[in-house]
C-alpha cells in the first residue's frame, strides 16, 4: 500500500529557492546587471592627511633617537595615519553604483551618513561621460552624467567612464530602452549645435 506524501512537504519543494541578495534593498524579482565604484583617487586628501600624520608620529624618534622612542613613534604614526585615512576609505569602499533590470541605484555611505538614490530605468533619457584634464586622462577616470526626466545624476571620479557608460547603454537596450550615448557636452557646445541646426533649417 502506497502512502501519500505530506502536502506541506510537497508544496514546500515546489517553491522556488530565494536568490541571495546583493544589497539589502534588492527586490526578490530583481537581477543585478552592473556594479561599479569610484576611482580610488577620491581618497587622495585622506592619503595626504595620513602621510602628514605618519610624519608627525615619528618626530619623537628624531628628538630622542633610541629604540624605544623609535618603535613607539612608529606605532603612533601608524595609528594616527590609519585614523586620518579611515573616513575617506569608508566613504570610497561603501559607496557603490548598482544597475539592475529595474532601476539604477546610488548608495553612498560615510561614518555618519547614508544616502540612497533610486531611479527607474524608464526615466533615463541620456547617458554622457566626460574625461577632462591631464590627471583624468593619465589615471583613466572621469564623470558620468545620467540625464533623467526629474533631473541629472552626476557621478564624478568614475574609473574608465567610457566603458561603464557603454555597459549601461547596452543594459538599457537589452531592456528595450534606447537612451542616447555620447561624450559629455557643455552647455555652450550644445547651444552651438542647436544654432547650427536652426540655421540649416532656415
Amino acid at each position: 500500500m502506497t502512502e501519500k506524501g505530506d502536502p506541506s512537504t510537497s508544496s514546500g519543494q515546489e517553491k522556488k529557492e530565494t536568490k541571495p541578495k546583493y544589497f539589502k534593498e534588492q527586490f526578490d524579482d530583481e537581477e543585478v546587471k552592473l556594479v561599479f565604484k569610484k576611482h580610488p583617487i577620491v581618497m587622495r586628501k585622506g592619503i595626504v592627511l595620513a602621510s602628514v600624520g605618519f610624519l608627525l608620529g615619528i618626530l619623537p624618534a628624531l628628538i630622542k633617537p633610541t629604540y624605544g622612542w623609535f618603535f613607539g613613534g612608529l606605532g603612533l604614526s601608524l595609528l594616527l595615519g590609519t585614523i586620518l585615512l579611515l573616513p575617506w576609505w569608508v566613504k570610497w569602499y561603501f559607496s557603490v553604483y548598482i544597475m539592475t533590470n529595474q532601476r539604477f541605484i546610488q548608495q553612498s555611505r560615510s561614518l555618519l551618513q547614508i544616502n540612497f538614490v533610486d531611479i527607474g530605468l524608464e526615466q533615463i533619457q541620456m547617458i554622457n561621460y566626460q574625461i577632462a584634464g591631464l590627471e583624468e586622462t593619465m589615471l583613466h577616470f572621469g564623470t558620468i552624467t545620467v540625464q533623467t526626466y526629474v533631473g541629472d545624476l552626476v557621478i564624478r571620479d568614475v574609473h574608465h567612464p567610457e566603458k561603464i557608460q557603454k555597459e549601461m547603454v547596452y543594459i538599457l537596450r537589452d531592456m528595450g530602452i534606447h537612451p542616447s550615448q555620447r561624450p559629455y557636452q557643455t552647455d555652450s557646445q550644445a547651444g552651438s549645435e542647436q544654432d547650427e541646426a536652426e540655421t540649416a533649417e532656415s
